[in-house]
């Protein structure tokens, strides 16, 4: 009887070569120019570029609601594109002038918008510190979830956001991720408690060591 010759093994490292350049090529197909195609585009001016040899190294969480408590509406977006009528309610008044812009905001139906592509600099952190790092608009993206400073989110927020933090990932050298309240203690305060940092842990199934700890960096 002819014996068939046995299939060659194929080397765990050219299975684990090729597992790897497959997910690179699904997660590419994800991005264009630095634009999420899962997002809503809605391009702001309030950008830039980053420094030479800058990339995405940090994820700023923020929260922001227009007026504070109200969804739906369009105020934020109309904030990131210099289009807010300051008289149009008596919470806006601080605002008037203010240029400001961040990368996503995730709506509370889990809806995503972006405003800048991500390989561009918003203007969302301000004063900041993290990574042994000053000015971190210069080195991270920015995701405003749809929600009040110190109140719960919604599942779908959770949803979309691990998602995408799961494509910025695949995409950029992304080390760590933090809130605003982390990167600026002392003058910002948001997501707030109301965020679930342990249940964003197990969803993206990243080392405890890219979230922030009880006591923010300085």
């Amino acid at each position: 009887m002819t014996m068939k010759p046995a299939p060659a093994e194929i080397p765990l490292a050219c299975l684990r070569d090729s597992s790897r350049a497959e997910e690179k090529k699904i997660n590419d197909q994800l991005w264009s120019d630095g634009w999420y195609r899962h997002a809503r585009r809605l391009p702001s001016s309030n950008c830039g570029s980053r420094p030479p040899g800058a990339s995405v190294e940090l994820i700023v969480l923020h929260s922001i609601s227009l007026p504070p408590g109200c969804y739906g509406g369009d105020a934020v977006h109309r904030l990131f594109t210099n289009s807010l009528d300051c008289d149009a309610h008596p919470s806006f008044q601080s605002l008037r002038g203010v240029q400001v812009s961040v990368h996503w905001l995730i709506a509370r139906d889990g809806a995503l918008w972006q405003y800048v592509s991500a390989d561009h600099r918003a203007w969302h952190a301000g004063a900041s510190r993290y990574l042994e790092r000053d000015n971190c608009n210069d080195f991270s993206v920015g995701i405003e979830l749809e929600g009040l400073e110190g109140d719960a989110f919604e599942a779908p927020q959770y949803e979309t956001l691990a998602s995408l933090c799961a494509a910025l990932a695949g995409r950029y050298p992304v080390r760590a991720i933090a809130g605003h309240e982390h990167i600026a203690p002392g003058r910002k305060r948001d997501p707030g408690p109301g965020f679930d940092w342990l249940l964003l842990q197990r969803m993206l199934s990243w080392p405890a060591g890219m979230f922030p700890s009880m006591r923010a960096e300085r």
